[in-house]
């Protein structure tokens, strides 16, 4: 057999493919003409695409009603607890009584007091009258004894000292009778332009009985709105006193999102713009719909406890951020709850800017609380007490 020289085997390999370098140079084009369509369809989105601004500094703020104690008093029951739903007007706290029960009692009977008082004063009036009527007559009496004295001692049938005696009279008649118009003007200005309700002693005494009715309605905390109860700090049997925070109301159908953009964010925010949020309790499943309802007067260091000097030599420019309101679909909250505190992640449709571009005109946040001044009651027995204690008077 021929050994197989190494020039022969060189002859001998098989050839490469005509067609690679060509396959490998249509792969290239391919590839670039779709790097190339990626780069112009991002481009376009960009450009064609809404404005907007977007931050993933936000979170969920909402009402956080506080309930406090308004009376020193002592807690009989605690109505609701932590995590419970309540409504508007329902109970959440009642004190012991006993102290207000008192005092109401107390100016019940000023009240009367005050009545049959102001009773004698009108009664002093006729008394005086009377009295000067007849201090009137006593000094007409007299001057008459001393005219027809002076008569009769002109005639030498009296003497000088009854003349004298009879001249006494009158003077003694005559203060008389200042005295009892001194004593009938006091008793006109106790009571002169007024009746038994209009009296001042009885008004200051009816404001008393409304006084202790107020405190008796501190008796009872009710929920200012519906919510859910929350810091819960009271115990059954605690003395606490007035300005003590015992627990609070979150109104989880009103909330809102505090959005914190940078300072180079804001020039195109306006309010009434449309926001999308997504918050990290429902992650991307989830999209909240909103607007924006105010931009905040400064940003958050100006208002912090201990605000930055810059004042100072050392001193590095940072970019500070600004918190924006922004209002949630209160249907979407109902659908999908949220809570106070959690992330969310907001973006803003800018493109209108039509809207102011800090502040929403002001509306109460929320709805008004009725005062405790124990209502018509309270006028009921303030005019029971009267016409018991008034006697015959009108």
């Amino acid at each position: 057999m021929n050994a197989i020289t190494p020039i022969q085997a060189e002859d001998e390999a098989p050839a490469p493919p005509q067609g690679a370098p060509r396959a490998r140079k249509r792969g290239l084009l391919l590839l670039g003409a779709a790097v190339l369509i990626g780069a112009a369809s991002y481009g376009g989105h960009e450009l064609l695409a809404p404005s907007s601004e977007v931050t993933d500094d936000a979170y969920v703020a909402g009402d956080v009603v506080a309930i406090t104690a308004r009376e020193p008093s002592t807690v009989l029951a605690i109505n609701a607890d932590n995590t419970e739903q309540v409504k508007r007007g329902q109970t959440l706290i009642e004190f012991d009584p006993a102290t207000a029960d008192a005092q109401m009692a107390a100016a019940e009977a000023e009240l009367a007091r005050a009545v049959r008082a102001v009773r004698s004063d009108f009664a002093k009036v006729d008394e005086t009258g009377a009295a000067t009527v007849q201090a009137e007559t006593e000094l007409a009496r007299a001057r008459n004894d001393l005219a027809r004295r002076r008569a009769a001692a002109a005639e030498g049938a009296v003497s000088g000292e009854e003349v004298a005696h009879a001249a006494d009279q009158v003077r003694t008649a005559a203060a008389a009778l200042a005295l009892a118009r001194s004593r009938g003007a006091q008793a006109h200005a106790a009571v002169d332009g007024t009746r038994i309700e209009t009296n001042p002693d009885v008004l200051a005494a009816i404001a008393a009985v409304r006084r202790a009715a107020i405190s008796q309605g501190h008796n009872r905390l009710v929920a200012p709105v519906d919510g859910i109860v929350a810091q819960r700090g009271v115990q059954l049997g605690q003395q606490v006193g007035p300005g003590t925070p015992l627990m609070a109301v979150v109104p989880l159908d009103r909330l809102w999102i505090d959005a914190n953009f940078r300072e180079t964010q804001l020039a195109d925010i306006r309010v009434g713009q449309k926001v999308e949020i997504e918050t990290d309790i429902y992650g991307g499943g989830v999209t909240f719909h909103g607007k924006i309802l105010g931009l905040g007067a400064g940003s958050g260091s100006a208002f912090a406890l201990l605000p930055p000097q810059n004042a100072s030599g050392n001193w590095i420019k940072i970019v500070q951020r600004v918190p924006v309101r922004i209002a949630l679909d209160p249907a979407e909250l109902k659908a999908n709850p949220l809570r106070i505190g959690v992330s969310a992640k907001v973006t803003v449709d800018t493109s209108d800017h039509h809207g102011a571009p800090v502040a929403r005109v002001a509306a109460p946040p929320l709805p008004r609380e009725t005062s405790q001044d124990g209502g018509p009651a309270v006028q009921a027995k303030i005019d029971a007490i009267i016409a018991a204690n008034r006697g015959t008077l009108r």
